[in-house]
């Protein structure tokens, strides 16, 4: 059974997060989902960096193409809402919450068997 590795961050770490995406005006959007897709190694999130890295190099000719003018309010338009999906990832569903730490038990103190667990000695049975 393969244990599913979690990735615990407070809410500063996921604003700082945010902040680094909207800062760069989403040229480093892709920077946070590597960082998740390293530490936790999950497909989806390996997906995640994906799509991020291919909105970069769409957006990035697209920019300097249409660069004459006022401007392309349909990349704007782009722009902001995946701006907008990032952040929202980055703040609710990416990371998961922290956990409470569990008390560890004192040394000599009697253990107490999980539910269903029998008492006594567990090679005899």
């Amino acid at each position: 059974m393969k244990m599913e590795k979690r990735l615990e961050a407070g809410w500063l770490q996921r604003i700082a997060w945010s902040v680094l995406a909207w800062g760069s005006l989403g040229l480093l959007v892709w920077v946070p989902f590597l960082y998740v897709a390293i530490r936790r190694g999950r497909r989806s999130d390996w997906g995640a960096f994906a799509v991020f890295v291919f909105y970069e190099c769409a957006t990035l000719p697209w920019a300097s193409a249409t660069s004459h003018g006022d401007g392309d309010p349909v990349l704007g338009g782009v722009a902001l809402l995946c701006l907008l999906i990032a952040a929202a990832m980055l703040l609710f569903a990416v990371f998961d919450g922290r956990s409470a730490p569990q008390p560890q038990p004192l040394y000599g103190a009697p253990q107490v068997p999980a539910q269903g667990q029998a008492y006594g000695y567990p090679y005899g049975r």
